[in-house]
This record gives structure tokens, sequence and C-alpha cells, in this order.
């Protein structure tokens, strides 16, 4: 999979926190049923590598990914726990070309219009923008767009259901990521009607 494949499955992918293993399946099922597929359930917590191979063997129609990779180890963990893309708050070359060599599509984190230029020698064109609000937004992505017509983002960071549209307006942006799938009370008290309902606004959500 080419990773600008996943923008095609719809404007938002969630970014994912487990705490308890428990929870990974009914809430990727959660999300699946309200149609949203590309999942990234990020390395922030003990249970995440076992909670994305049970994401990956139990949920149909699930495409999940590693969040927060951020080194060549992270990304061989991720390929072996059946992720199925990596993404990463930052790009480094190491990590980059592990990806490319085991197979592994990467979404890289960048920033910084130095960021951009070695993700791009690297053969990454299909960028994730991070911190999106704090690394300047709209008007950040704005002035991006000039030197770099040829690359396109996924903004994450900061963004919400009111402001996503702002953002995928822009002519370089395909997608974004964003927590708001999520929250935590509604899986703190296993609320996947509320997650379900909360995918399906997602595709409410209009370029302007």
């Amino acid at each position: 999979m080419n990773t600008l494949e996943l923008a095609t499955f719809g404007p938002v992918i969630p970014v994912i926190v487990i705490q308890r293993l428990e929870d990974a399946v009914p809430l990727a099922q959660a999300l699946v049923d309200g149609g949203v597929k590309v999942l990234e359930v990020t390395l922030r917590t003990p249970v995440a590598l076992r909670a994305m191979e049970e994401i990956a063997r139990k949920v149909p129609g699930a495409i999940v990914g590693a969040g927060t990779v951020r080194n060549v180890a992270d990304a061989q963990a991720a390929k072996d726990a059946g992720c199925q893309f990596a993404v990463s708050p930052g790009y480094v070359h190491d990590v980059g070309i592990a990806c490319h060599n085991i197979g592994l599509p990467l979404l890289p984190g960048v920033s910084t219009g130095s960021e951009v230029m070695q993700a791009n020698i690297d053969g990454y064109y299909f960028l994730k923008f991070f911190p999106a609000i704090a690394a300047g937004g709209i008007p950040m992505l704005k002035a991006l767009a000039g030197p770099f017509h040829d690359v396109v983002f996924c903004p994450t960071g900061g963004i919400t259901l009111e402001t996503a549209p702002q953002f995928l307006a822009l002519p370089n942006v395909k997608v974004c990521g964003g927590s708001w799938l999520t929250p935590a009370d509604a899986v703190e008290g296993k609320d996947w009607k509320r997650i379900t309902q909360l995918a399906r606004e997602t595709f409410d959500l209009r370029r302007a």
C-alpha cells in the first residue's frame, strides 16, 4: 500500500491511544461500523502492540497502522504485529529507510522545510504535518505549498471536528489526523455507540 491510498478511505485518520487491551477490538469495531477503516494506534502504552495484533486479526475491514514510530525497532515491531502502515512524529533517515526495506509504508512527521526536504530525498512526498496547530497551522501549510508544490500533508495535532474542514479545504491537505473520534471518557465508559456516531460525523466534513 502507498500511504496516499489511506486518504481515499475518508477525511480523517483517528489517532488512538489504547490503555486496556480489552478495549482494542470493540473500539476498532465501533470505528469501522461508523465507516472509519484506517486506524492509527499509537505506541504510547504497554498494550499497544498487542492491541494492534488483536485488531488486525479480529476486525475485518480495519486497516491498522502504528503511530509514534520513533526508531527502527518500533518499525519492525509494528510490521510483526500485522500493521499495514506506520506513522512517525518526526523524520529521521534510519526509520525511513528501514520502513522501505521491510515493506512497511510510512507516513513521516515533519514540521519544518528542512524536514520536508529530508523526507523528499528518501522518497516520501505524503507527510504528516505535526504538531499541526503548534507548528503554525493553516498559515504554515499555505507557506509550505509554495516551495513544496509536489508535497501533500496529513495535519495532526490540535485539530477538532470544527476546525478540520478548514484544513481539508487546503489543496495540499489530503486527510486530517484527529483524536476527537475516540474521547477518553467514551473509551473509559465503553460507550462504543458514541464512537460509532463520531466516526459517522467525519463523513459530513466537506471541502470548501
